[in-house]
């Protein structure tokens, strides 16, 4: 069975696309330094969208808040 992408990774999704299109766009148009520069902030941004899930699932699952 497929599952739909829920709001929270289709944003994270949606902003790494964006960033490997604006270096893609860069690479060809402009200089290849700014678009490799560019390009390297699609593995973070899709790694950022994995912790910050992680830790709420883990939020979820432990009953709440640290306090």
């Amino acid at each position: 069975m497929i599952r739909l992408p829920t709001r929270f990774r289709l944003c994270f999704l949606s902003v790494a696309l964006l960033s490997f299109v604006v270096s893609v766009f860069l690479w060809f148009l402009t200089s290849h330094v700014n678009g490799a520069s560019a390009g390297l902030l699609v593995p973070p941004i899709l790694a950022l969208g994995v912790g910050l899930r992680s830790v709420s699932i883990a939020a979820v699952t432990l009953g709440g808040s640290d306090s």
